[in-house]
């Protein structure tokens, strides 16, 4: 008698309807896709928990104007207005607010955008520490050799 993938097989010791040699109970997909229905709405729930918080406190400290583009925010449209992490850690949240800065969602986007690309690329990433200028000089000295070419 053969036997599906996820069917439980009965074997001679334990309960039949333990998977073989896992000692595990077989759950279904339905099982597992509930279980993770439930685990991706209570992480939900703590972003937006988190987020109303320091939301609501950056808010209160800064003007409702975005950071980059200067569009100014009232009433409605306050929903467009975004708490960005300057040290794109959400969970930095101190509570004079100076890893946030308020942006539309566009100018948001775009910021994580740069992010990004620069994670990609070799090129300094924003807010990341800046790298030292090239010291090497190529031509220093190039001017007593040419004046002694000349001479």
């Amino acid at each position: 008698m053969s036997h599906g993938q996820n069917e439980p097989v009965p074997h001679n010791k334990g309960d039949p309807y333990l998977l073989e040699g896992s000692g595990m109970p077989d759950t279904t997909n339905e099982e597992r896709g509930e279980k993770r229905k439930q685990t991706i709405d209570e992480l939900r729930r703590e972003q937006a928990r988190r987020e109303k918080s320091y939301r609501e406190r950056a808010l209160k400290l800064f003007p409702w104007v975005c950071a980059r583009c200067g569009r100014e925010f009232s009433g409605k449209n306050l929903r467009l207005l975004t708490v960005h992490h300057k040290d794109h850690n959400h969970d930095n949240n101190p509570p004079d607010g100076s890893n946030w800065e308020l942006l539309c969602v566009y100018c948001h986007d775009n910021e994580h955008s740069r992010y990004l690309d620069a994670e990609w690329t070799d090129g300094p990433v924003p807010g990341g520490k800046k790298k030292k200028p090239a010291t090497y000089k190529a031509f220093s000295g190039l001017d007593a050799l040419l004046k002694d070419k000349k001479e």
